[in-house]
């Protein structure tokens, strides 16, 4: 479960402008729950899960040998949810890998990886350059994986790091990043640390590390790492600052009223976009853990309805499939094969 920060650590985190009260903040006032009295609501309707919030059957996916994939135009491999890696500059880059099965420290039924999803392990990864963990929440940043790993860097949000030596991990490959941080540790491949409306923990008390967005920028290309974020004002401004972006990488899934605050409704992932001055939109956040009350498939589907009326250029790759920015873009509606 990892360990919050505390000591040294923690007076250093007590200096960020974004921590105020003993946790950190959100630019705007950001309840998780809209309402008092929905946390119960919620609850109760989590105990009785409609069977649609879980596929009819296995996903499909493509094996796509990751220690070969093509130089040239910086690829992309998508492991479902919001795992995935990026070569470009001839260099790996790991985002928030979750392999161990679960979206969370136990095996909870409702944690659980939809069957199809396991095809990849930290066995078919090849050596990784730097390993990108936006938040320290179960379904971005999972134990098991992590120790398994041996990346040549970690980037990650400030306070993260807290966990990674709690776990034994080697503290000279980690870089901390504040909102506005940023850090060029491999020549050519710049992070930019940016805003997003979220928040952050492993056990019951929040707000203890910080939780970002990503601008991963390289002397050619631009890509949004979106982690998880509730809809504002910040992408537009974001969109100003740095767009316009190759790929924006934006969440669309396990999204609910009753906490939109934190999680983006799937038209909002579409205009965020639109605000990011993307050149292609890739959701994430969907297709591999049912972590909300809505239909499996209903992230997607409602994205590709906005984009559509919104004339948003999109890509939507089945499980493994690579992207190839600037060249290749997939769009086949392959879950509506599921059966």
């Amino acid at each position: 479960m990892g360990k919050n920060p505390r000591g040294e650590r923690l007076r250093k985190i007590e200096k960020s402008f974004n921590y105020r009260e003993g946790i950190f903040q959100n630019i705007s006032p950001s309840p998780v729950m809209v309402e008092k009295g929905d946390f119960l609501k919620t609850f109760k309707k989590f105990l009785k899960k409609p069977k649609n919030t879980l596929p009819p059957g296995p996903l499909p996916s493509i094996k796509t040998d990751l220690k070969n994939l093509p130089g040239g135009n910086p690829v992309l491999v998508w492991f479902g949810h919001s795992s995935y890696i990026l070569k470009i500059e001839g260099k790996h880059i790991l985002v928030d890998p979750v392999f161990s099965g679960y979206a969370a420290p136990f095996k909870f039924k409702s944690a659980k990886s939809f069957d199809g999803t396991n095809v990849y392990t930290v066995d078919d990864m090849p050596p990784i350059d730097i390993l990108l963990i936006t938040h320290d929440h179960y379904d971005h940043l999972d134990y098991k994986t992590v120790s398994k790993l041996n990346p040549k860097y970690i980037v990650t949000s400030l306070g993260v790091a807290s966990h990674l030596e709690y776990w034994g991990l080697n503290m000279d490959k980690v870089t901390e990043l504040d909102w506005n941080d940023k850090t060029e540790i491999i020549p050519g491949i710049t992070f930019i640390s940016k805003t997003a409306r979220h928040f952050s923990g492993r056990g019951f008390k929040r707000a203890k590390t910080l939780w970002a967005s990503f601008i991963l920028k390289t002397k050619n290309h631009s890509i949004y790492i979106g982690a998880d974020s509730g809809y504002d004002k910040h992408f537009k401004e974001i969109g100003e600052q740095y767009g316009a972006f190759d790929l924006a990488i934006l969440e669309s899934g396990q999204y609910n009223e009753a906490w939109k605050n934190i999680h983006m409704m799937p038209e909002e992932t579409v205009q965020a976009g639109i605000d990011l001055k993307a050149r292609v939109l890739l959701p994430v956040h969907w297709g591999k853990f049912s972590l909300a009350l809505h239909p499996w498939n209903e992230p997607i589907e409602r994205v590709i309805k906005k984009a559509e009326e919104l004339k948003v250029n999109m890509t939507t790759p089945m499980l493994g499939e690579p992207v190839i920015i600037g060249k290749d873009y997939p769009t086949n509606k392959w879950w509506r094969e599921v059966i």
